[in-house]
């Protein structure tokens, strides 16, 4: 089995004297699986998430991500890497307000050196897919909650990466609008999408997830799989 995401021995302290927020933690994520990470407040998760983008190093151990270990990558290689290899969508989106929904999608693709066409078309085959083709001209103020949540999901995924990280997807979003969203990355999932997926909702987890690991005060207090792949 091929593991795209791999964490070895990891321990996150952020004060020297205290326990550690995370870990002792050994984790290993299939090509192709989508995990889901529960627990209550405080239990990690985000600071599970943080590393696994390298937006945080361990206090100890190994983050491999794609065959790399970034968390010994100088911050310019590891800028790079995050940009080639990881999608981030977030609960707040974290949109450009002042570019349209395609530029908003096709930055990061940009940022990688490809070339405007290109970028452009791929953009447009994402708008395509999650519905929001229509809104390629307007500006994400203008849009729901739902609508700008699939603009920051186009986002993440334009440079093909090895990993999607979803910290809270569904979180400010209505019924509705997180139903869309659920759904949509159940269907990443199906086709084929390695995902890791933060959230405080056990329907969200259960209807993407493949398995779902629930921390308590930094630990794994539960690793559990579900029965069949949707």
């Amino acid at each position: 089995m091929h593991h795209v995401i791999e964490l070895e021995g990891v321990t996150k302290r952020y004060d020297s004297g205290g326990a550690p927020v995370l870990g002792p933690l050994t984790l290993g994520v299939a090509q192709g699986e989508a995990l889901a990470v529960t627990g209550p407040s405080g239990s990690g998760k985000s600071t599970l998430l943080n590393l696994l983008a390298g937006l945080d190093r361990p206090t100890q151990g190994a983050v491999t991500v794609a065959g790399r270990r970034i968390d010994r990558l100088s911050e310019h290689a590891l800028a790079t890497f995050r940009r080639e290899h990881i999608g981030m969508a977030f609960q707040f989106f974290h949109l450009l307000d002042d570019l349209t929904v395609a530029d908003n999608i096709r930055l990061p693709a940009q940022l990688t050196g490809a070339g405007r066409r290109k970028a452009a078309a791929r953009a447009g085959e994402l708008m395509e897919m999650l519905g929001i083709q229509q809104h390629a001209h307007a500006y994400p103020g203008r849009l729901s909650g739902g609508e700008r949540q699939r603009v920051a999901i186009a986002r993440a995924l334009v440079n093909w990466p090895a990993v999607l990280l979803a910290d809270e997807p569904t979180g400010a979003l209505d019924t509705a609008s997180g139903r869309v969203v659920r759904d949509l990355l159940t269907d990443l999932h199906r086709a084929g999408q390695t995902i890791v997926l933060v959230t405080h909702d056990p329907a969200l987890a259960e209807a993407c997830a493949s398995r779902t690991l629930h921390l308590v005060d930094g630990r794994v207090a539960r690793d559990s799989y579900a029965r069949a792949l949707r």
